[in-house]
């Protein structure tokens, strides 16, 4: 066991090495005027070099988590020459589903305005997210209310996304005072239509990496089926990438560098950079 926590600290060592980390940077004021931050995670060797952007939303069912939980996200795909963006936002219950997919939507403007001070190329920025943030990051792309232009995003990559269909989830089991969901839905359907990507995604929609749990939660399962059919309208021949992991190992796999999911990723961004 001592021998697994020394390697693990070297390894965290060797990584953070390899990047340079800002962090703390604000990128706009919540609707209480608290300041909005995120981490930057850019290669070492970025200097004189265009690099590609990727945006990284966490999950925590709406209610937890927060930025600083995820650096060997940032880190390692910084040591693979992607510059990665991992923001906080407002939680649950001190803010809805649409104030935090705002916030998730201007996090994208800051980053399409100011990644190219860190040696980013804003025409090659990819969204992703896991669970809870995977609903946010694609809604804050695919429903227009929130101003972000589906043509300016390179492509989205959803990580066991939860809520992706929530009004169909929702309909079937009403929000109750549990794990915030009535302050975080509301008891109004228009405001679940709204707050589910499933139903704006079209035409113009940009290419989709889908990543499924074997062994996730059976709303995750089923909201991932729904979506990849609607999808697949659109997109035919977008397949889930299924792992046999339950829902927080699906996050979890990022901490080894070695993963095939930054392989993955990386050809997925390498094939649909603008």
């Amino acid at each position: 066991m001592r021998k697994i926590i020394y390697l693990s600290f070297g390894l965290l060592l060797f990584m953070s090495c390899q990047s340079i980390k800002y962090k703390d940077v604000v990128y706009a004021k919540s609707s209480d005027h608290e300041d909005l931050k995120l981490n930057i995670f850019v290669p070492k060797n970025a200097q004189n070099k265009k690099l590609p952007v990727l945006l990284f939303v966490h999950g925590g069912n709406w209610n937890s988590g927060n930025k600083d939980q995820y650096g060997f996200f940032g880190r390692n795909f910084a040591k693979k020459d992607v510059i990665t963006v991992i923001p906080d936002y407002t939680l649950s219950p001190k803010a809805n589903v649409d104030q935090m997919t705002t916030e998730i939507a201007e996090v994208i403007k800051f980053v399409q305005k100011n990644i190219s001070e860190y040696h980013g190329d804003s025409t090659k920025l990819f969204v992703t997210g896991h669970s809870a943030g995977a609903q946010l990051v694609a809604s804050a792309v695919l429903n227009p209310k929130f101003g972000v232009p589906e043509n300016s995003i390179s492509g989205i990559i959803l990580n066991d996304g939860a809520g992706i269909d929530m009004k169909n989830y929702l309909e079937k089991y009403p929000p109750t005072s549990k794990d915030d969901y009535i302050a975080t839905w509301s008891t109004n359907p228009d405001n679940w239509y709204q707050a589910s990507p499933i139903n704006f995604l079209d035409k113009n929609s940009p290419p989709f990496l889908i990543y499924v749990g074997t062994k996730t939660y059976p709303s995750i399962t089923t909201a991932n089926e729904h979506f990849l059919k609607k999808l697949n309208e659109f997109q035919p021949e977008v397949k889930p990438i299924f792992l046999k992991k339950k829902h927080i190992p699906m996050m979890l796999q990022y901490f080894w560098p070695w993963s095939d999911r930054f392989t993955e990723t990386i050809d997925f961004m390498k094939k649909n950079k603008k």
